[in-house]
């Protein structure tokens, strides 16, 4: 695998992730907490460095499988 085609499949693996992880432990605002110009829809408390985390954690993982796959020869991204 070359490493620009590596990169590549890393990003899109680490996306497809995040779109995943993302709901994780989302809680809505009370609506009584409500300010003015808040929506009732958002999250409390996103903890997005948690979850960027997280996600490059199994992205990692993820892309070890992937690799190991493509190294063995049962998937060839060579044309």
């Amino acid at each position: 695998m070359y490493w620009a085609t590596g990169l590549a499949t890393y990003v899109i693996i680490w996306w497809l992730i995040m779109f995943m992880v993302l709901p994780w432990g989302v809680r809505r605002i009370e609506p009584e907490d409500l300010r003015e110009g808040d929506d009732p829809g958002a999250p409390e408390n996103p903890r997005m460095l948690m979850k960027v985390a997280v996600t490059t954690g199994i992205s990692g993982v993820v892309f070890g499988l992937v690799y190991l796959v493509v190294i063995s020869g049962v998937i060839s991204f060579r044309v």
